[in-house]
């Protein structure tokens, strides 16, 4: 199998959207599963790879979710709301007034992941930016491609 490469990261002012890919060296529905099962998403989603300390996921469209991190000084818990749900391919979101989009394709042996970020303005992208959130959710996705590796 493939092993999984760093993430690329590109900002596009253009069109107020910061975009990582991601390839994992795992079937898309183990990626999928560590998306939606609390179980899972608990172990990885904090950038300094804490464990949550609330996960809750409501997995249909227009079901809410909210993760909590241990550390309340990092940020507010990250909530929002499912729009479209189709497992193991494609998660689309509303959080943080931006919308997100999960899209998992299967490549061989791995799973080529594209997380997009669609922020409402070139203002709310720079806040985005200014607040780190490339950066960050670069640490993030560092602790999905382990979490899936570990749990392969």
């Amino acid at each position: 199998m493939s092993t999984a490469r760093p993430t690329k990261t590109t900002i596009d002012r253009a069109t107020h959207t910061i975009t990582f890919q991601r390839t994992f060296a795992a079937p898309r529905e183990d990626v999928f599963e560590a998306w939606t099962r609390p179980e899972q998403l608990t172990q990885w989603w904090d950038p300094t790879g804490t464990p949550l300390t609330e996960c809750a996921i409501d997995l249909r469209p227009g079901g809410a979710f909210k993760f909590v991190n241990q550390d309340s000084a990092h940020g507010p818990p990250f909530a929002g709301v499912y729009r479209v749900i189709e497992a193991p391919s494609l998660l689309v979101f509303d959080a943080l007034g931006a919308l997100g989009t999960v899209r998992l394709e299967t490549d061989r042996d791995a799973t080529n992941m594209t997380l997009t970020i669609r922020c409402g303005s070139a203002e709310h992208l720079e806040q985005f930016v200014k607040l780190g959130v490339d950066v960050g959710t670069d640490r993030t996705l560092d602790n999905l491609v382990a979490h899936v590796a570990r749990a392969r």
